[in-house]
């Protein structure tokens, strides 16, 4: 095993980051490029393969440092935003582009050809995806890409939502997917990512990241008064306090972001062989 968590380490036995050298063992050491996410998401697997489980979800306007690519259409490299590692497809990078000037504020928003929602989609973006906007016409944003989107659905690139657990709600009722980070799709730890970067808050994107990470410690968890905004963590799991009733997660039982009863999901997670690990504090900005 490495002595480094290949999940963050850009470090293989054949090829390393240059950064990493002489603090990894690798055959090669290479600079990388930096890139930039142009399709609406792109999702980021542990080998260069179709049909290789899925990691995490690179959203448009992300940039990434890629240190690798093989003929069969797969880049290797790092997330700038969390530092992810893994293989995303290349024909979903570009060269970075402008710099973004607002982000996809609604959970999900559609493209257009041209200036009239009359017009068929060219493509959906996620919450979170970030785009150049070079002017607003009416009620439609033209993107520097030549296609319009809602400019309702947009914030400026430095709004800050002022509370995270209100973030993770537009999620309610999303398809669970192991690895996902949008209202298409979305795990445990993908919604408190996502919730807590809009807010302005660094977050890590694995679950057992966020427990070490985020947060204090509650020291004697009183579940019958959490506090708005706690997390709740099992062993590879999150949940997010609602209210002193209530949690919201992502999760295989319902294969669904959903509110449920605290009570209810202690006893269904503790019967599965489960039990709380830790309940961390957010102190958010």
């Amino acid at each position: 095993m490495p002595g480094y968590d290949p999940r963050i380490t850009p470090a293989r036995a054949d090829l390393a980051a240059k950064s990493l050298q002489g603090k990894v063992t690798a055959a090669h050491f290479a600079e990388g490029r930096i890139l930039e996410v142009i399709a609406p998401q792109a999702w980021m697997r542990r080998e260069p393969r179709s049909d290789a489980p899925l990691d995490t979800e690179a959203l448009m306007g992300e940039r990434v440092t890629i240190y690798d690519a093989n003929e069969e259409g797969w880049s290797w490299g790092q997330l700038a935003a969390d530092g992810y590692v893994g293989w995303l497809p290349t024909n979903a990078l570009g060269g970075p582009g402008p710099a973004p000037t607002h982000k996809v504020a609604a959970s999900r928003t559609l493209t257009y050809p041209g200036p009239s929602i009359k017009l068929p989609p060219v493509d959906s973006l996620p919450f979170g995806a970030t785009l150049a906007i070079e002017r607003v016409e009416g009620s439609l944003a033209l993107m520097r890409s030549g296609t319009y989107v809602p400019a309702m659905h947009l914030a400026p690139i430095d709004f800050i939502e002022p509370d995270f657990v209100s973030v993770a709600e537009r999620f309610v009722g999303a398809p669970y997917l192991w690895g996902g980070k949008t209202a298409f799709g979305v795990d445990c730890s993908g919604l408190v990512q996502i919730a807590l970067t809009a807010s302005g808050n660094s977050c890590p994107r694995d679950s057992d990241m966020q427990e070490r990470a985020l947060g204090e410690a509650v020291a004697k968890p009183d579940f019958d008064n959490m506090q708005h905004g706690d997390l709740v963590f099992w062993k590879g799991h999150v949940a997010i306090v609602r209210d002193r009733a209530n949690l919201l997660h992502a999760n295989a039982h319902h294969m669904a972001v959903a509110v449920e009863r605290t009570a209810a999901t202690l006893a269904r997670i503790r019967n599965a062989g489960s039990e709380v690990t830790s309940v961390r504090r957010i102190t958010c900005r």
